[in-house]
């Protein structure tokens, strides 16, 4: 009769040479990752708080202590002064205009387009879309000149519409979409024709609630870039009726000194500092409510399973 030898139990031992990672040395590697992560922090916060706290200072205090604070002398003359002397809200109104435009128009046509590269096959498609990443190394320098006179031969010079449609559709925005969109199962798209739904139905009812984490890091991303741009809109849009926010900006000092006459450097100083503290505060509560989803959108598509 033959005997069974029992299982070989495996030693699961840690080798005695490893160690833990929760060891000494694991947790001063970890207590010193995250001493260099605050530093790193604070050094890029110092400025911005400076901003928003000089702000509030007394104009002739910002330039005599700029980093000194007495509680007791905080004002808001710096954002009344600024208010009459710079149109801001004009600047916020085009400004939003344009962001609401052109971010709608950006996150319906390049998912739209970057579907169709990732899905379709059909003749020129790698051609065409290599057309779309080489764009992505063009200077914008390079097309501003085209583009304008373009502009002007459809007569669309300071009007919302070049500020809007140049760039509407972002080869970046592409990009990423088409990045993300080719992860997704051919056969969960196949299903869906299976039980009868159409081709913008599968886009609309399977694609974009997969997609939406990237879509949401997109928004941010393209709310920034609209939001920041200058270039642009300070060629296509040189009236003052149609200056979107960074163009104020840019000329606040020139219009502070052109309405108050004998305008010294720390008036100037406060109203600028009041002036980039409002254009601060919408980015900042875009990015700090959209946090995780722009966090979860960068990593989208980044992990193939």
């Amino acid at each position: 009769m033959t005997t069974l030898a029992p299982p070989r139990v495996t030693d699961l031992r840690r080798p005695a040479g490893r160690r833990r990672a929760g060891g000494p040395r694991g947790l001063a590697g970890t207590a010193g990752s995250q001493a260099f992560l605050i530093v790193l922090a604070l050094a890029a916060l110092a400025p911005v708080v400076w901003a928003l706290v000089s702000a509030f200072k007394p104009a002739t205090e910002i330039v005599a202590d700029p980093l000194g604070l007495d509680a007791g002398t905080l004002t808001l003359d710096n954002y009344r002064r600024m208010l009459a002397d710079v149109p801001i809200g004009q600047g916020f109104a085009n400004t939003a205009v344009v962001l609401v435009t052109k971010g709608a128009l950006t996150l319906f046509c390049a998912p739209l387009a970057a579907y169709a590269f990732a899905k379709y096959r059909f003749a020129g498609r790698d051609l065409l879309f290599g057309t779309v990443l080489v764009t992505l190394m063009l200077p914008t320098i390079v097309l501003i000149i085209p583009l304008l006179l373009e502009m002007k031969a459809l007569g669309w010079v300071n009007t919302y519409q070049a500020l809007i449609l140049p760039g509407a559709v972002d080869a970046f925005a592409v990009f990423w979409m088409r990045q993300v969109i080719a992860e997704i199962p051919d056969e969960l798209l196949d299903a869906a024709r299976v039980d009868g739904c159409g081709e913008f139905g599968i886009f609309w009812r399977v694609v974009l609630p997969v997609i939406r984490p990237a879509l949401a890091g997109l928004a941010v991303l393209t709310t920034m870039n609209i939001y920041n741009d200058f270039v642009w809109p300070v060629v296509a849009a040189s009236s003052e009726r149609m200056a979107t926010l960074q163009v104020v900006l840019a000329t606040l000092a020139q219009n502070i000194t052109g309405n108050r006459i004998g305008a010294d450097y720390a008036t100037v100083t406060g109203e600028l500092l009041a002036a980039a503290s409002l254009a601060l505060v919408p980015l900042l509560v875009v990015f700090v409510v959209l946090q995780k989803h722009f966090i979860n959108g960068i990593l989208a598509g980044s992990v193939k399973g």
